[in-house]
């Protein structure tokens, strides 16, 4: 779970003990929430392991969101030591291999001619997708934590400040350049930007789900997730650090002590709403909307009418990461590294692995040939295949 951003230093708070205040608003000498302990279950499923490999030193010993890139056939992933890697989906083959002189804090992002990541020192970078050799490189105003995203015209980055970015994805130009207001305190995270060929979306500390014009950055329509309530500016934390999922012509997003909500995404007209706390992208499947709420909770509501269908408690204040979809299951990682495998129709946990002793902060990927990618805080990279328990 994020930790704390303080006007331009980072508050490095305890994670469970910050959370806790979050929820209760309360003093610090009030006690803070315990994790639930590991679940015990009766499995009747299971990981089977296909491939593995060591990626750096994953996310060393910072708070990163080092998620690798899936194209299909390839992978692309970067550890905060410099390592970046094309690999073979399907077999885990190294296609190239990459150091660069910069430690990474955020990517991989990338279109079809360009992976980009952005530096510890705040440079955003261009790779060649082809082997890696680094294209061009540019500075940025501060620190970036989300991933980069591009159109294949343009690749947008959003700073822990608030401000949102663009540069040319030919020459690394500026292109335009959009600043918000951010609240005193916020999360040590970021939503990536949603980059489309006629709109950017991006969401804010302050609560807000952004429309902005691609071609010049100016606002089109904005949203507002979550409203700033409360004495403290604990209390008051409404941070949208999860990338909208689009449903046609429609966003889904969610916020911190905020809403869950679909948005249309010609004028940002709110379409529905309901209460949410998340810190996560929503996930859909069968029909039905999958969120990881900030306290740890998996909870299910139904497409038609957001009618919750169920919750499942048992995995409360691990820091849960976004759920992901694997045929009729639920998969989510949490923070001592297990993967927890639920129902879809009911969440009842089916399955359970202890994978990264470092923990789990990206969420697992599900890949074009059906089986599951899982990317651990210390490197470890593994894809999987689900199968029934004999």
């Amino acid at each position: 779970m994020p930790g704390l951003h303080s006007g331009s230093s980072l508050v490095r708070l305890a994670s469970l003990t910050a959370l806790a205040l979050l929820f209760a608003g309360c003093s610090t000498n009030e006690p803070f929430e315990e994790p639930a302990p590991v679940p015990e279950i009766e499995g009747t499923v299971e990981l089977d392991r296909i491939w593995t490999m060591d990626v750096g030193d994953g996310h060393g010993d910072q708070f990163l969101y080092l998620t690798p890139l899936n194209t299909g056939d390839l992978l692309y992933a970067a550890s905060a030591d410099g390592e970046v890697y094309a690999v073979e989906s399907g077999n885990g083959k190294v296609v190239w291999y990459k150091k660069l002189d910069a430690e990474v804090f955020a990517g991989v992002g990338g279109d079809r001619e360009q992976l980009y990541l952005v530096t510890r020192d705040a440079s955003l970078m261009a790779l060649s997708r082809e082997d890696g050799k680094v294209l061009w490189e540019t500075p940025l105003p501060t620190e970036v934590l989300a991933t980069p995203q591009s159109n294949g015209t343009i690749v947008v980055v959003q700073t822990t400040d608030g401000k949102v970015l663009s540069f040319s994805t030919q020459t690394g130009e500026k292109t335009w350049q959009y600043d918000s207001v951010v609240p005193v305190l916020s999360m040590r995270a970021a939503a990536p930007p949603l980059v489309g060929s006629e709109m950017v979306l991006a969401g804010f500390a302050n609560g807000k789900l952004l429309a902005l014009a691609s071609d010049s950055g100016q606002p089109v329509w904005q949203y507002e997730v979550g409203q700033p309530k409360g004495r403290t500016e604990l209390e008051r934390l409404v941070d949208v650090t999860g990338q909208p999922l689009i449903l046609e012509n429609a966003a889904l997003v969610v916020g911190y002590q905020g809403k869950l909500a679909l948005v249309n995404l010609r004028n940002g007209d709110e379409i529905w709403s309901r209460k949410a706390s998340s810190l996560h992208s929503p996930m859909i499947g069968a029909g039905n909307i999958y969120v990881s709420s900030s306290n740890g909770d998996i909870k299910a509501f139904r497409g038609s009418d957001r009618r919750e269908l169920w919750t499942q408690d048992r995995l409360s204040w691990r820091q849960t990461t976004q759920p992901v979809v694997y045929d009729d299951y639920l998969l989510v990682g949490d923070f001592e590294g297990y993967i927890h495998i639920m129902s879809l129709e009911d969440g009842s946990l089916q399955g359970q692995l202890e994978f990264d002793d470092d923990g789990l902060r990206v969420p697992a990927q599900r890949l074009r040939n059906g089986n599951l990618l899982v990317y651990g805080n210390s490197g470890k990279m593994t894809v999987f295949e689900l199968k029934e328990r004999d």
